[in-house]
């Protein structure tokens, strides 16, 4: 390998046993995670959000660049705004105002099992919206020309921690992802070389929360992996 800069590789060995308890156990506990659509107002404490952007900040991704943004969103009034510009989307996705939908027949077939439509309300009345910037240029200085690479496997990922993380912190949380989002960024105030990938909702659910029977059909170990 090249010469280069090294610091000390630190992960604290464990036995077996211990190492398949540990694991067996967050997979158990991601395996209560689900979308929630009913969230409730109850507060939600912010050092918990910002722990868990932190622990997104962690991901692996190319060149160390870090290309991402998480614009947290508290105001009534921005999430107001968030909420009417991301339903005008959802109209036209589902064909809501009468004109032909952009989504196909096949599409909509998919998401009827999941009861979804055109009305975002949970937009406005969960605490928290955590909007995923991706940034295309930037670099780790973020000025806005450096090159980032492998941006959308890198941001992906780190959505992926920070929701596991938000769900070890007992707190709900629903991806939503209108299109197109560029409202997103000019919502958020974030420059033209970050592109929006995601709203992450964040709050409690409403005491009568349910979730589609659907949803909790997952498809078993034999099926999403192989053994080679």
């Amino acid at each position: 390998m090249q010469n280069h800069e090294t610091a000390p590789y630190s992960l604290t060995p464990l036995p077996d046993e211990e190492s398949i308890a540990r694991a067996r156990h967050l997979r158990d506990s991601l395996k209560q995670r689900r979308t929630c659509r009913y969230f409730s107002d109850a507060p939600v404490p912010r050092e918990a959000i910002e722990a868990a952007i932190e622990a997104a900040g962690t991901a692996p991704n190319g060149a160390n660049h870090q290309p991402w943004h998480f614009a947290v969103v508290e105001s009534a009034e921005k999430k107001r705004a968030i909420r009417e510009a991301a339903e005008a989307e959802e109209r036209r996705f589902y064909g809501a105002d009468g004109d032909d939908p952009k989504a196909s027949e096949e599409w909509l077939g998919a998401l009827k099992e999941l009861g979804t439509d055109d009305a975002k309300p949970f937009l406005e009345t969960a605490p928290f919206l955590i909007v995923v910037f991706a940034q295309r240029k930037g670099g780790i200085e973020e000025d806005g020309k450096t090159q980032n690479y492998y941006v959308n496997e890198s941001v992906g990922i780190a959505c992926g921690m920070l929701i596991a993380t938000l769900h070890e912190a007992g707190l709900a949380t629903l991806t939503h992802t209108p299109s197109p989002m560029g409202f997103l960024r000019e919502a958020c105030e974030r420059p033209e070389w970050e592109k929006p990938l995601m709203i992450v909702v964040v709050g409690r659910p409403s005491e009568d929360a349910t979730v589609p029977a659907h949803a909790l059909k997952k498809k078993p170990l034999s099926q999403i992996a192989s053994w080679l």
